[in-house]
């Protein structure tokens, strides 16, 4: 979280590399840390229940990355 980039991204860098290489494609690169806070604190102000967040938080999380994503492939600000 203070900003330096660990084994883990290198990794993930080379392998989006790779991967647009092959494929002659852009790869957006995406941090998820914050996705499910971000998912958790919408369902809690839609005031949704801890059993029902508990279902439906991946999906949700996984929505706000999507948005995300779109919106940066856009031109939007993130």
């Amino acid at each position: 979280m203070d900003g330096s980039e660990g084994p883990r991204v290198q990794a993930s860098r080379a392998f989006a590399r790779n991967l647009s290489e092959a494929f002659g494609l852009p790869v957006l690169l995406w941090d998820e840390r914050w996705s499910t806070q971000s998912a958790e604190a919408a369902l809690i102000g839609q005031d949704i229940s801890r059993a029902k967040r508990a279902k439906a938080i991946d999906s949700h999380a996984a929505a706000i990355i999507l948005q995300g994503a779109i919106d940066r492939l856009a031109g939007g600000v993130i």
